[in-house]
């Protein structure tokens, strides 16, 4: 019986995502029914960020400036960063010595790539 008290464990878990995805499902399938009906000409045509469309599509798609991608790219880096200094918060007492010489020398190789894209000017947004 030891196996089923350790399921137990996760009950409450499994009830939240049946809760979520019952709400997500009532969300989406209520939303046509309860939602406003008011259409008009301007909302039925095509946004594109405050510019007018224009009939033609432009040949070759235009540029897209690249400092977009460097932005999400930068996120993305930083983002993860989070996702490693998690863990050792988590653990600070079990990771002892290790686990601080480690993190410093994470975080020190973060600071190092930050520094870099700064003196680059990835962060200038021009």
């Amino acid at each position: 019986m030891q196996g089923s008290a350790g399921l137990t464990a996760y009950v409450p878990l499994i009830a939240m995502f049946v809760l979520a995805a019952g709400f997500a499902l009532f969300s989406v399938t209520a939303a046509p029914y309860i939602g406003p009906r008011r259409y008009n000409r301007a909302k039925l045509d095509t946004y594109e960020c405050g510019i007018e469309p224009s009939p033609q599509p432009v040949v070759g798609g235009g540029r897209v400036p690249v400092a977009y991608y460097l932005t999400a790219m930068l996120f993305i880096l930083f983002d993860i960063e989070m996702v490693f200094l998690y863990p050792f918060v988590i653990n600070i007492d079990a990771l002892g010595l290790f686990g601080l010489v480690e993190i410093v020398l994470f975080i020190g190789t973060v600071a190092f790539a930050y520094a870099y894209v700064w003196r680059r000017g990835g962060l200038d947004w021009t």
